[in-house]
């Protein structure tokens, strides 16, 4: 019997292996590898599980709708706007006023890596809260090494929210969990590593505790004025906007009392060189540098469903089609309004006429956006594509029979790993929700766990997966001129990711009974 099982959870792996080999291994391209992971699940469902040829066409379907409406959306219009930003200079701005307070190295690398940083994964994702940050860094003189390593380390926690919370919604849009409530359970289990990590990048700026010393309050502020802000946010407005407040929140708290102690003496293995610019920036600059950010806020705040009179009628704006008809599907929700995709475009354009940029100029920076985004887009297709056939086929249901024979009650020890495998292989925590969140719900509905601790653990997994993905360190690189580094990077990073790995297990385990307090 468990022989069978085993030969099951193989071929229903297929896949994922695939995705493995062929991005590890041949180092193909993810966008190629997620075609090529498509194809085989096609195949088997049509000749191994028996699927009917027109089931597979619109389970294909049903996930190319989804990864167009809303993530694909949601994809051009956050790097859209960051690259509206760069267009018109305003990121020089914005990066003036990060770095005008302090020469600290250790207080940098918190106010640039994880506080802009998570803001830049709120908003864009996509690798731009790794690009930018450690391109900062590094132009500020950090070690290259160093700086790739510490926005990894800041980019590992934010990015179940990364894209306007695009994984977190996509993962409840698959399991059919309510997103807000998921997106709570998310924030108590990555609590403990939000709360570490800064005390990470310190140290490993600083080379040891003994960098701790005289900052230890700086790092409490950025660390708490991230969490506290984060799970308040989840827990009353969704899963758009968490890492968007906490990292404002944390940006605007550790800001100000870097400028508190901005007289403070800093010792001279932690001070950089830097040349600044004498000349200040005026609250209307800062304003209109600023404002593409601003409204996406508040477009996203008024429109969520803390303000329900504006949040109902744009949400009723939709429409509803059985793209699926086989047994297990049910209608697929296009909202056409009230999406983060739609808001955040708006925002961007009127963002970008704040800031003077011409039609044309807005045209020819969406056409780019679009074609330096194309193969993402490939891949989310693929993905998403091969995660509904094998969800609707069985194959997900298999993986999960193996996994539940196997470990048993033991399951949540493992749950974040398999989050982490997803985002190591694809890149991307949200096509981890969709090859695993489905294995992750039926192993908790057949061991009696909960069944949002268990889905969430996901999410958790995917902060160490993001470490030590090809991707994210391969963007690292190519954005500090260290390419044909990855594989050291990647050895230094490990560590890292492993721990967390660790540290995850047993918070998922023997937490279990804190989603009963909730």
């Amino acid at each position: 019997m468990l022989d069978n099982i085993f030969v099951m959870f193989i071929l229903a792996l297929l896949p994922v292996i695939w995705l493995v080999i062929a991005l590890c291994i041949f180092k193909i391209q993810a966008h190629i590898a997620s075609v090529g992971a498509f194809i085989v699940a096609a195949i088997e469902a049509l000749i191994i599980w028996q699927m009917p040829l027109i089931n597979v066409a619109q389970a294909s379907l049903e996930g190319f709708a989804m990864a167009l409406w809303p993530i694909v959306i949601v994809i051009i219009a956050a790097v859209f706007t960051y690259n509206l930003t760069v267009y018109t200079g305003a990121m020089d701005i914005i990066k003036k006023m990060i770095t005008s307070v302090s020469v600290d190295s250790r207080i940098l690398v918190l106010l640039i890596g994880w506080c802009f940083g998570g803001f830049l994964e709120g908003m864009a994702g996509f690798g731009v809260a790794i690009a930018i940050p450690a391109s900062m860094l590094y132009a500020l003189g950090f070690n290259p090494i160093v700086a790739i390593l510490a926005c990894l380390i800041a980019n590992g926690c934010p990015t179940m929210f990364g894209s306007i919370g695009i994984p977190t919604t996509t993962l409840a849009s698959v399991t059919g969990l309510d997103s807000t409530f998921l997106a709570f359970v998310q924030t108590i289990q990555t609590a403990p590593l939000l709360f570490i990590s800064p005390f990470l990048m310190v140290m490993l700026v600083g080379k040891g505790f003994k960098a701790l010393k005289g900052v230890i309050p700086f790092v409490l502020v950025a660390s708490l004025s991230f969490i506290i802000p984060e799970i308040i946010a989840a827990r009353f407005i969704g899963a758009d906007l968490p890492v968007i407040i906490a990292s404002v929140c944390s940006l605007i708290c550790s800001f100000a009392y870097a400028t508190l102690r901005k007289n403070a003496i800093v010792p001279e293995e932690y001070k950089m060189n830097i040349v600044k610019d004498e000349k200040s920036i005026s609250l209307k600059d800062a304003l209109v540098a600023w404002s593409p950010f601003i409204l996406i806020f508040i477009f996203l705040l008024v429109t969520s469903k803390l303000v329900p009179f504006i949040n109902e009628p744009l949400s009723s704006i939709k429409t509803s089609l059985l793209i699926y008809q086989g047994d297990g599907g049910t209608p697929y929700t296009f909202t056409w309004i009230n999406t983060p995709g739609v808001l955040i475009l708006i925002a961007g354009i009127i963002g970008g006429f704040i800031q003077k940029c011409k039609l044309k100029d807005l045209f020819k920076v969406m056409i780019d956006t679009i074609k330096q985004m194309s193969k993402t887009i490939c891949t989310m297709l693929g993905v998403l594509a091969c995660a509904k056939i094998m969800g609707y086929s069985g194959m997900i249901s298999d993986i999960s029979t193996f996994f539940v024979s196997v470990l048993g009650t033991l399951f949540p020890l493992a749950s974040a790993l398999i989050g982490a495998l997803g985002t190591f292989v694809t890149g991307s925590g949200t096509s981890s929700e969709v090859l695993f969140g489905n294995v992750q719900l039926e192993a908790a509905r057949a061991i009696g766990v909960n069944e949002y601790w268990l889905v969430a653990a996901n999410s958790l997994g995917t902060s160490a997966g993001k470490m030590l993905a090809p991707q994210s360190i391969a963007i690292g690189c190519a954005a500090c001129g260290l390419q044909g580094k990855d594989g050291e990077i990647l050895g230094k990073i490990a560590k890292y990711a492993f721990g967390y790995v660790i540290i995850m297990a047993l918070i998922v385990y023997f937490g279990q009974g804190i989603i009963n307090l909730l």
